[in-house]
């Protein structure tokens, strides 16, 4: 993609790459829009490179995803609904999601207080973007009704190999021969 100087059309959430501290870029601000895979956004502001989330694209003009669970009738965190959700986060160098890449471990529901806990991992044990990751599961988990919390692990045993990744992805990265 080619490099786009925007105007955020209203306040919007971003996250410190690769730190993955949470910021505001406010409404009226000059950035510039650097990667668009996976349906999240890569952007510099004041020196500085953010990721949005493609929940809150429109703030940059561009078409935000959105992301539409419906309530279980049961009044419990749908665990299917947990999983679609960890399907529309994406790896921000290759735009395969997580559970195709193979890094999603575990899910746990708790349906007592509605807490879902992760267990996941990363390409590699020194991946700087892992905070920023941490931080796209637990703000999409968060979507799902009935969530009132997201507790992320990083482990890393077993370590991640291409084998775990879905026939699929490795087919889409060109590790099929």
């Amino acid at each position: 993609m080619k490099q786009k100087m925007v105007v955020t059309e209203r306040e919007c959430k971003a996250r410190l790459v690769p730190a993955g501290n949470s910021a505001t870029i406010p409404e009226g601000e000059f950035v510039t829009i650097t990667q668009d895979l996976g349906g999240n956004y890569t952007v510099t502001w004041r020196g500085n490179m953010y990721r949005i989330d493609g929940t809150d694209a429109d703030a940059i003009g561009r078409k935000a995803q959105v992301l539409n669970f419906s309530e279980p009738e049961d009044g419990k965190v749908s665990e299917q609904q947990v999983w679609d959700a960890l399907e529309t986060i994406f790896d921000p160098e290759i735009p395969i999601n997580l559970v195709s890449l193979g890094l999603i471990y575990k899910v746990s529901v708790n349906q007592d207080n509605g807490e879902v806990d992760i267990d996941m991992t990363l390409t590699a044990p020194g991946c700087g973007m892992g905070p920023v990751l941490v931080g796209d599961v637990e703000y999409r988990v968060a979507l799902v009704p009935f969530v009132t919390a997201v507790n992320v692990e990083l482990v890393f045993d077993p370590a991640w190999s291409r084998e775990m990744m879905s026939e699929e992805a490795q087919l889409e990265a060109g590790l099929f021969f």
